[in-house]
């Protein structure tokens, strides 16, 4: 694969004229520079697994940022900042697919995602230029209080999302669609995991939308707020590109077959992928700020 380079020498042959046999224990200690990382080929394994899971999650209801960001984060000799920014190239391969394929089988209307999508671009970009100046302990305990509310609504309220039942439509459709953009946007660049939830949630209970759409209308905003805060950490040269290219590559894997699971089992399946994803959020924010 471009941009691997095995740093450990293969094993010469021996006196029969053949190469020795490596153990696994060996072969999983074998090590590759990644984008001037030298990890393990273990280590490469569980970073395109976490990418593939987090495609498959993110591409059903958003969320992906949970599984993908901690995963890159574990990598040895990697910033926050680096991780954040490779997070991105990453999120917005898989994202791009599952946008698409939700377009071409939900074929969702643009009056809602269009302009959530301009301004969540702007937002992401200002986030993301804050992302290393502010701590985001500041910001955990108010965003674990907003996902513990989200919970208990989406519980509570079991009906909601079933259908699609706009609250508005025109101008005041789109100023609340703008809104919404701008902030989510934000947060995105500012932290991003989380983003499509927040997303979602946000279209089905202020908005009206039923899980299925709401989840396709997501990801081509969240195209957008990947866009947004990867051309901000590009500028400040953040991303490690071959690494964030590498889980990329899985994580287009999940996103493909996330969307069509999605679109086949509908709005119910979605709910409950939801209410899951969400609880695994609150539970990981929890030990963060309570630990």
């Amino acid at each position: 694969m471009p941009g691997l380079r095995r740093l450990r020498a293969r094993p010469t042959a021996g006196p029969s004229g053949r190469r020795p046999t490596r153990s696994v224990r060996e072969v999983g200690s074998a090590t590759v520079t990644v984008s001037g990382l030298h990890l393990t080929l273990a280590t490469v394994g569980l970073l395109m697994l976490a990418g593939f899971t987090a495609g498959w999650v993110d591409a059903v209801v958003g969320g992906g940022g949970l599984v993908q960001l901690p995963a890159l984060l574990l990598v040895p000799g990697i910033t926050p900042v680096q991780a954040l920014a490779t997070n991105k190239v990453a999120g917005i391969m898989g994202t791009s697919v599952s946008a698409l394929t939700y377009y071409r089988r939900v074929q969702p209307g643009l009056s809602t995602a269009g302009p959530m999508a301009m301004t969540a671009l702007a937002g992401a970009a200002g986030g993301a230029a804050l992302a290393g100046l502010l701590p985001t302990s500041v910001f955990k305990p108010v965003i674990l209080v907003a996902l513990v509310l989200v919970g208990a609504y989406t519980v509570a309220r079991p009906r909601v999302g079933r259908a699609t039942q706009l609250r508005w439509t025109g101008r005041r459709h789109r100023a609340v669609a703008l809104g919404l953009g701008l902030v989510l946007g934000a947060y995105d660049g500012l932290l991003g995991p989380g983003t499509g939830s927040f997303l979602v949630i946000a279209l089905v209970g202020v908005v009206g939308y039923g899980f299925l759409e709401a989840s396709a209308q997501a990801k081509i905003v969240n195209v957008a707020t990947n866009l947004g805060a990867l051309l901000v950490f590009t500028l400040e040269g953040a991303p490690l590109w071959r690494l964030g290219l590498l889980v990329g590559g899985a994580n287009i894997a999940g996103a493909y077959l996330g969307a069509r699971t999605a679109v086949a089992r509908g709005s119910a399946f979605v709910r409950v992928v939801f209410v899951v994803v969400v609880a695994a959020l609150i539970a990981r924010l929890a030990v963060d700020v309570l630990g």
